[in-house]
């Protein structure tokens, strides 16, 4: 009996070994297109994050990471994204920590495990490099006069350690120390600018819980532009100091706009908004939170027509409602947020310049076989190649989606179709939802079981008849059909 006790003891004691010595593996939340995205067992509260800059837009900046957050399984180890910078140190709630890196996960070893339900804090000293990161898109993107971000889709922790699934959304506090002669703007409202030895340390603080993809930087040799919106809305704008003459006409343009959409969905539900003019080709705009990032050739290049500049400013305006405040709980659910921009983007056009939103939506009509077939259904789309994670925004989910929301109008009508959006954003804020919350708000609000028909028109390999439109027919076939760049 004695000899059995020993070797059942010896065992236990292995296996413990064996558990403790076993190599740290990256981990995700299990969505289905960034399987490695985000971490299992802690649900975080707010982050704040330290950036100093050394004025040259090419040298890794110093960074402290601050992450407040709640425990929701013991845990003897945290998993934190972060693949593109040096770690110096990590302390768990005070306490120096051991870490090593799985992939793009920082696996931090506290003292003792983090008992579920409890609170921690975890401390990163870190590096933030804006070189881009081999084989990567997003983080860091270098101007004319220094930095601002593109995090989306997986690219905040490029920048900074985080839980980087939009399913987690939370506080910031962005502080950022850079030489006098640069200014620093960031999500949020200002807390504050502190001088001292030739240097400055903005702060800026939201009022609102963001994903991560979301964040925002801007560090250069800007002007801020401020200007009031709809119900006393501070709107402040971020230029190059030597454009601010040009592009004031556009900016101007912002307070009618929220207007507008506002008009359309509701109040705008955040602190207050601006447009990041940056000096850089990116491809693309980004509806980072409060503080969406254009580029400035948009503005400043003649070949782009006045209505079609305005209706992108629309386009991602209208994300703050839809994608922001609104957030996609798995990157499945995108089309929620591309469909419904590129639906406000459209009706702008229609309302403000006449480009009919019905000729847009049939000529949708006549492609979206073909993008359901190289891109995915709206709602299920194929994931990204290696590499190249924007691959997500594709036609599909831009106008193939709003091609969804166009049937859906014509099934269930005009002012009920009005009624849901506005119930969508209304009860949805501040939150993340899916496409099945989304379903389930529209039968309600039409008073019938939709699921039928969301089920053919998001995830069907083939385009159901438009409603109202037997006429509308699929277009040709046609190979090589170009991908949609993100905005």
């Amino acid at each position: 009996m004695r000899r059995l006790k020993a070797t059942v003891l010896a065992s236990a004691v292995s296996v413990c070994l064996l558990a403790a010595s076993a190599p740290p593996t990256p981990l995700g939340v299990g969505d289905r297109l960034f399987p490695y995205l985000g971490n299992p067992g802690y649900d975080v509260a707010s982050y704040d994050l330290a950036f100093t800059y050394p004025g040259d837009n090419g040298k890794p900046l110093q960074a402290v990471t601050t992450i407040d957050a709640r425990v929701t399984r013991t845990l003897r180890s945290v998993n934190l994204d972060f693949g593109h910078g040096k770690v110096a140190s990590v302390e768990v709630d005070g306490r120096p920590a051991a870490f090593t890196t799985a992939g793009e996960d920082l696996v931090v070893t506290p003292k003792a495990p983090l008992p579920e339900h409890s609170l921690t804090r975890i401390t990163v000293h870190h590096t933030s490099d804006p070189a881009t990161a081999q084989g990567r898109d997003g983080g860091w993107v270098r101007t004319a006069d220094g930095l601002a971000m593109a995090n989306q889709a997986d690219a905040a922790h490029l920048v900074f350690p985080c839980n980087d699934h939009p399913s987690d959304k939370a506080l910031f506090t962005i502080r950022v120390t850079a030489p006098d002669g640069y200014t620093a703007v960031a999500n949020g409202l200002p807390e504050g600018v502190a001088r001292a030895g030739g240097r400055a340390t903005w702060t800026y603080r939201t009022r609102h819980p963001m994903a991560t993809e979301l964040a925002q930087v801007s560090i250069g040799r800007s002007t801020v532009l401020h200007r009031t919106g709809p119900h006393g809305l501070p709107v402040r704008d971020v230029v190059p100091s030597k454009d601010r003459k040009a592009l004031e006409p556009w900016l101007a343009k912002t307070p009618d706009q929220i207007a507008w959409m506002e008009s359309k969905v509701g109040r705008y539900p955040f602190e207050t908004y601006g447009l990041l003019m940056a000096s850089a080709t990116t491809g693309f705009e980004l509806e980072t939170q409060t503080l969406s990032l254009f580029e400035r050739d948009l503005f400043t290049d003649p070949a782009y027509p006045k209505w079609y500049v305005e209706s992108v400013m629309v386009h991602e305006l209208s994300h703050q409602w839809f994608g922001d405040s609104v957030t996609p709980r798995a990157w499945s659910d995108l089309w929620l947020n591309e469909g419904h921009a590129t639906w406000y983007e459209a009706l702008y056009a229609e309302e403000k310049a006449h480009k009919s939103m019905e000729t847009r939506m049939k000529a949708a009509y006549g492609a979206s076989d073909q993008w359901r077939a190289a891109g995915g259904p709206p709602a299920r789309p194929k994931p990204p190649a290696a590499g190249q994670k924007t691959g997500i925004f594709r036609a599909n989910v831009y106008d193939g989606a709003a091609l969804v929301l166009y049937a859906l109008r014509r099934q269930i009508g005009e002012a009920a179709f009005e009624r849901l959006e506005r119930a969508w954003v209304r009860g949805n804020r501040d939150s993340t939802a899916t496409t099945a919350d989304f379903v389930r708000l529209a039968s309600d609000v039409a008073g019938r079981d939709l699921s039928g028909f969301f089920k053919a028109w998001l995830y069907g390999a083939k385009t159901p008849p438009m409603p109202g439109h037997p006429d509308w027919k699929p277009a040709p076939r046609q190979k090589n059909v170009p991908r949609t760049m993100k905005r």
